[in-house]
């Protein structure tokens, strides 16, 4: 009776291990499989989305090729093979963009720009859109240029709630003229997209500067706050919160209650 009851207890025991490593290797397994997801789904994301950009490019250049200089022409006619080589209309359309380039360097190309620019100018819509791509490109893709200069903090939509934005310069002509204060420009990013948003004109008083890095605060944009990154301030700035808006708040709710104006007003010449 009691190797019995001794062997029970035995066999009890071996069960209870085998549960405890069966529980411990579950979360072992849910753990690996998370991580890698973590590691797959970039990389298989940026191949997705790089494959369908080279297939779309591809696909509105290679039927221009003429068959002399086509690879996968040739190598049908000779090898009896249709590969179909991606990337090749990619690498096509970069070559003709660096010629285009090269071209308009010297005398004639900008000769023939200017010429075609004349042409532009002289039709109403597409003047507009043209000059306006123009601008943009020239501002963003000029070497020494910085389109988004410094990543900023404001307070947006009203008092209290906070978004990241980017000052794209210091703000001139009419809008500045008509303003008492400096304001600076500020283009806030939409999340997911940072390519659309809106132009704010923001009072350089009003505009906290963020010490993380342009590259690190859009990403932070477009992973809606999920990548966040490191506070690299000291420990004493840390402690010292720089801006709050409940003072704000509580005036302008008294402002309103008493049906008061803005603080100044523009005296008419």
């Amino acid at each position: 009776m009691t190797e019995d009851n001794t062997n029970n207890g035995r066999r009890s025991a071996a069960k209870r291990r085998l549960m405890r490593r069966r529980f411990r290797v579950i979360p072992r397994l849910r753990a690996y499989f998370f991580a890698g997801v973590l590691v797959t789904t970039p990389l298989a994301a940026t191949f997705l989305v790089a494959w369908w950009f080279i297939g779309v490019v591809d696909d509105y250049i290679v039927p221009m090729i003429p068959d002399g200089w086509n690879p996968d022409h040739y190598l049908k006619e000779t090898v009896g093979l249709e590969i179909g080589l991606p990337g090749l209309g990619l690498v096509v359309l970069l070559i003709v963009i660096t010629l285009i380039g090269a071209l308009t360097a010297g005398f004639l190309g900008r000769l023939v720009l200017t010429i075609g620019e004349r042409i532009l100018a002289q039709m109403p819509v597409i003047r507009s859109v043209y000059s306006a791509i123009k601008q943009v490109l020239e501002t963003i893709l000029k070497q020494q240029s910085k389109a988004f200069r410094q990543a900023v903090l404001i307070e947006y939509p009203r008092r209290g709630i906070w978004a990241v934005g980017f000052i794209t310069g210091t703000t001139e002509g009419e809008v500045q003229n008509l303003t008492m204060q400096e304001v600076v420009n500020v283009f806030l990013p939409t999340t997911p997209n940072p390519t659309s948003g809106f132009l704010l004109f923001v009072p350089s008083k009003d505009v906290v500067l963020l010490s993380m890095s342009v590259e690190e605060a859009v990403k932070m944009v477009i992973s809606g706050g999920i990548v966040t990154p490191p506070d690299r301030r000291t420990e004493e700035e840390k402690s010292k919160p720089v801006v709050s808006a409940d003072t704000y708040e509580s005036i302008d709710l008294m402002r309103e209650k008493e049906g008061l104006k803005a603080p100044f007003t523009r005296s008419e010449d």
